[in-house]
Parts: C-alpha cells; sequence; structure tokens
C-alpha cells in the first residue's frame, strides 16, 4: 500500500468519470465520484443497467473513459502505456463465466496467468499449488475444470486472479451463476483474502445478499452514485465483516 505525507494512499480513486456510446447518446456513466480505501471490501450494486459493470471494466483498463480520471493502487489508468502488464500485476479479475481452458489441468489454469511475469517457470507449478490450497481445491490440482462443480471452478478462477499477487480484486458478478452453497463459500473466501492477504475488493453485483457481505455498499443508479461513496469505510453504508 501507498502512503503519502498525508496518510496511505486510496486503492480506487475515481473523479467526474464519463462514458458514453454513439456519439454521446448512449450515456452509460455520468459523473462517478468514488474512493475506496486499501484492504476495504467495497461491494457496487444496482439495477441492470446502472452502469457497475462498466465501471469495474474501466478500472481494469478494459475500457477507456469518455471523461474523467481513474487511480488504481496509485497508477493512473488513463494514461496507462501498458494496460496489459497493469491487468497481470496490479489487478485480478473474476468474472461470472469462470472462462477455464478445459484442456488445461486446474494447476495449468492457474499456471497460465503467470506467463510474462517475474516469477521464475520452475516455480510457478508450486506456487499454483498453494493458491489451489488457499481456495480449498489443494486435492484437485491434476483435475480438467469439466470435472469440477461451478462453485470449484470458480474458486479455480479465484486462485487465477491471485496468481501474480495483486493488490486490488476486481470481481464482476462472480456469484451470478453460482447455487447458493457455492455463493456462501465464495463470499467466505473473499473475506478471507480481504483478511489474511490485505488484497482490496470491489465487487458488482445486482444481488443485494451477496453486496451485504462487504464492508461498504456503493448504490447506483442510471450511471450515478447514489449512494455509499465515502472515501473510508464507515462513510457509506457498511455492513460487518465475518
Amino acid at each position: 500500500m501507498s502512503e503519502t505525507g498525508a496518510g496511505p494512499v486510496p486503492a480506487v480513486e475515481v473523479h467526474g468519470l464519463e462514458k458514453t456510446y454513439d456519439d454521446g447518446l448512449i450515456r452509460a456513466l455520468d459523473g462517478v465520484d468514488l474512493t475506496v480505501a486499501a484492504q476495504e471490501f467495497a461491494a457496487i450494486t444496482g439495477p441492470s443497467g446502472c452502469g457497475k459493470s462498466t465501471l469495474l471494466h474501466l478500472l481494469a483498463a478494459l475500457d477507456t473513459p469518455t471523461k474523467g480520471t481513474i487511480r488504481v493502487d496509485g497508477y493512473d489508468v488513463v494514461r496507462l502505456h501498458h494496460a496489459s502488464r497493469f491487468r497481470r500485476e496490479e489487478v485480478g479479475l473474476v468474472f461470472q463465466l469462470h472462462n477455464l481452458l478445459p484442456r488445461l489441468s486446474v494447476r495449468e489454469n492457474v499456471e497460465i496467468a503467470m506467463s510474462g511475469s517475474r516469477r521464475p517457470h520452475r516455480q510457478r507449478a508450486a506456487y499454483a499449488d498453494g493458491l489451489l490450497e488457499e481456495v480449498g481445491l489443494g486435492g484437485l490440482s491434476d483435475r480438467l475444470p469439466t470435472q469440477l462443480s461451478g462453485g470449484e471452478r470458480q474458486r479455480v478462477a479465484i486462485a487465477r486472479a491471485l496468481a501474480n499477487d495483486p493488490p486490488v480484486l476486481l470481481a464482476d458478478e462472480p456469484t451470478g451463476s453460482l447455487d447458493s452453497a457455492s455463493v456462501d463459500v465464495v463470499l467466505a473466501l473473499f473475506g478471507r483474502l480481504r483478511r489474511e492477504r490485505d488484497t482490496t475488493i470491489v465487487l458488482v453485483t445486482h444481488d443485494e445478499a451477496v453486496a451485504g457481505a462487504a464492508d461498504r455498499i456503493v448504490h447506483m443508479v442510471d450511471g450515478r452514485v447514489v449512494s455509499g461513496d465515502g472515501a473510508e469505510p464507515g462513510a457509506g453504508e457498511l455492513r460487518p465483516t465475518t
């Protein structure tokens, strides 16, 4: 976590963020301001089409804003020269669909995320096994994704997102295709990652029950943040962390 003379630098800082399409006819984001503290677990929620996934994609440098500023872990995301390196080293990405490669083993699916990283090749398999152990899949490294349940595949995707030790984890509807038991397992895992790894987590969900697992809930409507946009935990809507 970076610090300045004024104190810790927030993990995520967004100011005046706008995103439009079709020459401005469609406004996905309309002046979003948001700060997420380092090591905070924040959930962004709202109705379908409110802009929450667009916001997450901008944080991940998967798209560029029409206007505004974005800083993630101190990086100016709008002016990145190497977006792919930023995504590999600074943020972990988890989506609703796990996107595992079906012909690779579970271990290899985690290992492949380390391609191009600074981790020596000879250490990658052992590190992948350690991550799988951390997400509760230690005995399944040699299986194929098709041999796992949906919840287990999502946990593999989380292990893959952690492969390069990113300080920030961005999750877009990661529980949307899971049964209730698997949802509970994944949310408990996110809470443990935040506590034990000091990972900052920004999760997008339409499900208020899922959002309730976070430290703070940020509500969006029509491309705007309407509540929960405080700069520190305690300034928005807080939920106890278990």
